[in-house]
């Protein structure tokens, strides 16, 4: 797969750095059929990791539902399914629906078949405060800011962000890192860079008009790291950001767990 994103070579600390985008921009695509990897999460076992939704969200799920719809040309059936994960099926990104709650924004429904290191149940309910506390530093420097940035969305405005991080599989449903950190001492040093991954998320936010709420998608994308590897200064600039990554951020991804195997690929880049 072509590396379509390279967030690595924007900044190697935690910040917003949302963007607008057009609205025909909104989704990226490039997944032909969806539903065919999230329907079994979603009928399944994994269901609670994976889909939930609060009481009183389903008229923004419409609205998301609508929206999608508008956005890939052609009407969603719900055919009984939540409006929300209707909506989410037919699209390669996850979805989220944040609406404000007792003055908090609050996530009220969201499909999650490709979460990193979460699940849906987990977080349902939560706030921006509690969804974001893991994150070093984000209530004291960044809390105010996305809080505003939330209040204020225009209809019809676009924000885009990326983030990313390395990981040992290239397996899109991650609710719980642990087996794979686990394994990685077993990993042979000489196979690093196709056993690596970098997982990038591509967030987009969007004001829904009439219920006034906000859908939050996440598009993720792995590539091996041999394809950063493949182009000498695209892996200088991933070198770079390695080895200036803020702490807080290195503490958070857990960068430290790969360094001994990433080492031997950025030497000299």
């Amino acid at each position: 797969m072509t590396l379509r994103h390279a967030p690595w070579e924007e900044a190697g600390e935690f910040r917003i750095g949302l963007a607008p985008i057009a609205a025909s921009a909104w989704f990226e695509g490039g997944e032909t059929d969806p539903s065919a990897r999230k329907d079994p999460l979603f009928e399944g076992a994994a269901a609670p990791l994976v889909w939930a939704e609060t009481g009183g969200s389903r008229p923004a799920q419409a609205e998301v539902l609508a929206l999608v719809a508008e956005a890939i040309g052609r009407p969603i059936e719900t055919q009984g399914r939540p409006p929300l994960y209707a909506a989410a099926r037919c699209v390669a990104d996850d979805l989220c629906l944040m609406e404000k709650r007792d003055g908090h924004w609050r996530l009220s429904a969201l499909s999650l078949s490709a979460g990193s290191f979460f699940t849906a149940a987990e977080v349902i309910g939560r706030s921006l405060s509690e969804l974001h506390r893991p994150v070093t530093g984000f209530e004291d420097r960044l809390l105010a800011r996305v809080t505003r940035i939330f209040d204020g969305l225009r209809d019809g405005l676009v924000l885009e962000r990326r983030n990313w991080s390395v990981v040992s599989t290239p397996e899109l449903h991650m609710p719980d890192p642990g087996p794979m950190r686990a394994a990685i001492p077993a990993i042979d040093p000489a196979r690093a860079a196709q056993v690596l991954h970098v997982r990038c998320e591509r967030q987009t936010l969007r004001r829904l008009p009439t219920t006034g709420g906000v859908v939050f998608t996440i598009r993720v994308w792995v590539n091996p790291l041999s394809d950063v590897a493949a182009d000498l200064s695209r892996l200088a600039r991933f070198a770079q950001a390695w080895r200036t990554a803020h702490p807080d951020f290195r503490a958070y991804k857990r960068l430290e767990l790969y360094d001994a195997l990433v080492a031997p690929l950025i030497d000299g880049a």
